[in-house]
């Protein structure tokens, strides 16, 4: 069930109606009867899955409540770690390391043939993973208490607006909301808050992401036959469509729960008004940034002591393993690798280039380019294909040659594109959702309108589904 979709609608407003029409003591078996089905809606069986995870870090975390031995406490926490991750490779990483060590043995001679897992992704299994398994991890640290209510916690791996997609939402944060939404009562500035940033992820998802897409792929999917400038401007492109696309989930799963009286910590913040590789991330994905920064990055040892090489080799480690998490594919391997890379270096030169401080500019041009140029890597269905691309986008043979196929598309394209960067830069660079309604509140009423005509009007039907859906 696809956000943009008539069925999500439809789904929704039924949740939302029964919410407040049932015993509030009942919300959260409402709400957990609404999100298996939701998750069922792509295949019944993955459900096992959830299940599966949501029972053993229940357990788990149970019985280190009441441990206090280091070894059994570790050997629990182990059991939490090998059993999600080994579900997680099982699905998503098989494969791709089977072919590896086959690729590997056939250069040593060694005959090494296991068949293919004939199996299905399963939608969302990276983000409900890593949300599981940072609940144990702070059970662990005795940063949170173990819930005591399995329905609750299992509504807490299973919610239905940041199920498949995000952001993936800390214990501390979304359990405590869970324990209290018997006691919510309908509040009009949640509800038009929510109901605003709904209406603006569905703009960046179905006019401007599902219209960008239409104008790369055509470029991507044929790019042997397209000028260099053409696929540098079909990249730049791509910048925009991933952001609408997932920062658009966000936006619908942040105000469709807030809708219901739940707070999730935001996901994006104009991560293209960057003016660093390091203020990126901490604007781009950062739920996800975040749990690495925390789960990862710290633990390896961070940025601390006097061993600045370290340093170094615990960013692209954990960039590297990010690339992973998006996919099994040396694309999105590489992908992490030179976002560690950027990194890295940033760390060991960021004192030495103080003076473009001052010339922001000329940061903001640098940075948004060399995300760019990684965003080659992560569009490209193979690493042939991210070379080609390179090659002839370096190439000064017909370079300046750019193929308008439908000028309408395109003229619609760079027409939303334009509204939505406009607005996010005015209304929502220093300021959310939340902030913005009880600041202009009934004045909302006309730019959401205005931005419902523009849907109606501009939004590409039966367009694609949310790119991190594959996730």
């Amino acid at each position: 069930m696809i956000f943009s979709s008539f069925d999500f609608i439809f789904f929704f407003i039924s949740i939302y109606l029964f919410y407040y029409l049932v015993p509030a003591k009942l919300r959260w078996l409402l709400l957990l009867i609404g999100s298996y089905f939701f998750y069922m809606y792509w295949e019944p069986s993955y459900i096992i899955l959830i299940i599966t995870s949501t029972l053993i870090d229940y357990l788990v975390s149970k019985r280190l409540a009441k441990t206090s031995g280091r070894k059994i406490r570790i050997r629990l926490l182990l059991l939490s770690i090998v059993s999600n991750l080994g579900l997680l490779f099982t699905f998503k990483y098989f494969n791709f390391f089977n072919e590896i060590i086959f690729d590997v043995g056939e250069l040593f001679g060694y005959d090494y043939s296991v068949n293919k897992l004939d199996l299905l992704l399963p939608v969302g299994i990276s983000f409900y993973t890593f949300q599981t398994l940072s609940y144990t991890i702070d059970v662990y640290r005795k940063k949170i208490t173990p819930e005591r209510h399995l329905g609750k916690f299992a509504l807490y791996v299973s919610f239905f607006p940041q199920l498949v997609a995000g952001p993936i939402e800390r214990a501390s944060n979304l359990l405590p909301q869970i324990g209290r939404v018997s006691k919510l009562k309908f509040n009009s500035d949640q509800f038009i808050s929510g109901f605003t940033q709904v209406l603006f992820g569905f703009f960046k998802k179905v006019v401007v992401a599902d219209t960008l897409a239409i104008y790369v792929d055509s470029i991507y999917n044929n790019y042997q036959y397209h000028s260099g400038f053409s696929l540098l401007f079909a990249t730049y492109m791509f910048a925009f469509q991933i952001y609408c696309d997932f920062s658009g989930y966000s936006d619908i799963a942040i105000g469709s729960a807030r809708m219901m009286g739940f707070d999730f910590k935001e996901n994006f913040k104009l991560p293209y008004f960057s003016k660093s590789i390091t203020e990126f991330w901490r604007r781009w994905h950062i739920s996800l940034s975040s749990w690495l920064r925390d789960y990862l990055y710290i633990p390896l040892g961070g940025s601390r002591g006097r061993i600045k090489v370290l340093t170094y080799r615990n960013l692209m480690i954990t960039m590297l393993l990010g690339g992973l998490w998006h996919g099994a594919s040396w694309n999105f391997i590489i992908w992490g690798g030179l976002n560690g890379l950027y990194l890295a270096i940033e760390k060991i030169f960021g004192k030495r280039i103080g003076y473009l401080k001052s010339v922001k500019p000329l940061r903001l041009f640098v940075t948004f380019n060399l995300i760019c140029l990684t965003w080659i890597f992560f569009r490209s269905s193979t690493l042939d294909q991210s070379w080609a691309i390179l090659t002839n986008l370096f190439s000064q043979e017909h370079f300046w040659n750019l193929k308008i196929q439908d000028t309408g598309v395109f003229a619609s394209m760079i027409f939303n594109l334009s509204i939505m960067l406009l607005v996010e830069y005015f209304f929502l660079r220093k300021s959310d959702y939340n902030r913005l309604t009880k600041k202009y509140n009934s004045r909302l009423f006309i730019p959401s309108a205005i931005v419902f005509i523009l849907i109606v009007i501009f939004g590409v039907e039966d367009g694609s589904q949310f790119i991190y859906f594959q996730f």
